[in-house]
């Protein structure tokens, strides 16, 4: 290739003429680079806080914004695809094509496992199930030694285990102790009930059965008889003893049906 056109002209003609072609190619560029970006082109971005992204992301696209879905929460008092939070903020500028992020509120609630609330107070329980977005349901009394204490909690009427799955936002009722009740009863005579109708018994009266012990040989409580109590129906002197409302009964069952013992005679003096 003959390069004589280039040789022949003095050193400072060549010079110049680079920095001509150099120029030339950098404004070529920032020229090419200005229509790329839409350099000067510039948008303000909408207040979309508590829309609906079905009808606001078209709108947001046709005016040169990218739409992504940053994340998605839920909060149960707002309807699900609810757009919570945006960035950039509403009324900042920015240029063209920048993307819009998106927090939505989620159409399906995240399921959690159940807390343990038995045993808490009412005012600590409702703290837990505010902590893990759920809500306080239906609350009863029932006669019972521990005193505003949580003694059962349910979700649609049945009792839940804690750990078990639950929606979040779920109402979950409480059932509480009330105390002892004032009033005073006779310790009811189980001896030689099944389980199950000393248990009927008891719950009838509003008693709960506390320990229950099984014998040798007995595996299923279903099985069993009741041979022997606390506190019992009579004491020593075979007076009649009594318990309130929300106390507990022991009991001890066995496997054959008992025979009931002689009941001790009361002495003359108490005749």
């Amino acid at each position: 290739m003959n390069f004589s056109f280039i040789t022949s002209r003095p050193l400072w003609h060549n010079i110049l003429a680079g920095m001509g072609v150099s120029v030339l190619l950098v404004g070529i560029f920032l020229l090419t680079l200005n229509i790329i970006t839409n350099h000067g082109e510039y948008l303000v971005v909408p207040d979309v806080k508590g829309k609906l992204l079905e009808d606001i992301q078209p709108s947001l696209e046709q005016k040169g914004f990218e739409v992504v879905i940053q994340d998605s929460i839920y909060v149960d008092s707002q309807q699900p695809n609810i757009i919570l939070k945006q960035f950039p903020d509403p009324e900042a500028t920015v240029k063209v094509n920048r993307v819009v992020y998106l927090t939505i509120n989620r159409t399906v609630p995240p399921t959690i496992p159940m807390p343990n609330l038995i045993g808490m107070t009412l005012r600590n329980a409702l703290s837990e199930l505010k902590s893990l977005g759920l809500k306080l349901g239906d609350t009863s009394y029932v006669s019972d030694i521990a005193k505003n204490a949580i003694k059962d909690q349910l979700v649609d009427g049945l009792s839940i285990k804690p750990g078990a799955p639950v929606r979040m936002g779920s109402s979950v009722s409480l059932s509480i102790g009330s105390g002892l009740g004032g009033a005073e009863m006779p310790v009811p005579d189980l001896f030689g009930m099944t389980y199950g109708e000393a248990k009927i018994f008891l719950q009838s009266n509003g008693i709960a059965t506390g320990l229950i012990m099984l014998d040798v040989g007995l595996t299923d409580t279903t099985a069993g008889f009741v041979y022997w109590q606390n506190p019992p129906p009579y004491d020593a002197q075979s007076n009649v003893n009594v318990l309130r409302v929300g106390q507990l009964v022991d009991i001890k069952l066995s496997v054959a049906k008992p025979e009931r013992p002689p009941l001790p005679e009361k002495p003359l003096d108490q005749q």
